[in-house]
């Protein structure tokens, strides 16, 4: 992970979290919805990993959000 763009995985993590938890849905649920496990879940979450384009397009497929209120960061 590039060192620069630290902060912006930790900011789509928490987006991705804040959608999930409005939902209703649990790490594990959203993980099976898009067909990753859980701990990689968990750590996109965290900004610890980063995600594929093909896991953004299906979490927001399944959260019912644009991919732009994904990237909405809140600084």
């Amino acid at each position: 992970m590039n060192k620069e763009y630290v902060r912006n995985y930790k900011n789509l993590g928490l987006n991705i979290a804040f959608y999930r938890k409005r939902t209703g849905y649990t790490q594990m649920q959203l993980a099976e919805l898009i067909d990753i496990d859980r701990s990689h879940m968990s750590a996109i979450e965290l900004g610890n990993v980063g995600a594929s384009l093909d896991v953004i397009f299906k979490i927001c497929d399944v959260l019912s959000i644009s991919e732009k209120d994904l990237f909405d960061f809140r600084d």
